[in-house]
């Protein structure tokens, strides 16, 4: 059974910072995309960045320099982390895994990124 499991979400002042974790589970996590999106109500989800297995990175241009995707392959875990918030950043954060040789796409659950004084 694949699991994808959030944490690191919360409220954070404008300029703050934060870092967003996912362990993945029932996956080979070393062949697979890792990516993080973002949803906020009444629009669709974004991407925000994506790991390809290599450690090739790509990022939204609205975060550009300020967010920073990594993954631990030998923990199984995606971070991301977010520097320099704006209250435009607030928004449901979901970790996705995209399983290359089926391209089959798994999500988790969500965490809540709150940028607000």
């Amino acid at each position: 059974q694949v699991q994808l499991v959030e944490s690191g979400g919360g409220l954070v002042q404008p300029g703050g910072s934060l870092r967003l974790s996912c362990e993945a589970s029932g996956i080979i996590f070393s062949g697979n995309v890792m990516g993080w999106y973002r949803q906020t109500p009444g629009k669709q989800r974004e991407l925000v960045a994506n790991a390809l297995p290599g450690g090739d990175a790509q990022y939204a241009d609205s975060v550009k320099g300020r967010f920073t995707i990594s993954r631990d392959n030998a923990r199984n875990t995606v971070y991301l982390q977010m520097n320099s918030l704006k209250p435009e950043d607030t928004a449901v954060y979901y970790c996705n895994s995209v399983q290359l040789a089926t391209l089959r796409s798994y999500w988790g659950q969500g965490t809540q990124v709150t940028v607000s004084s």
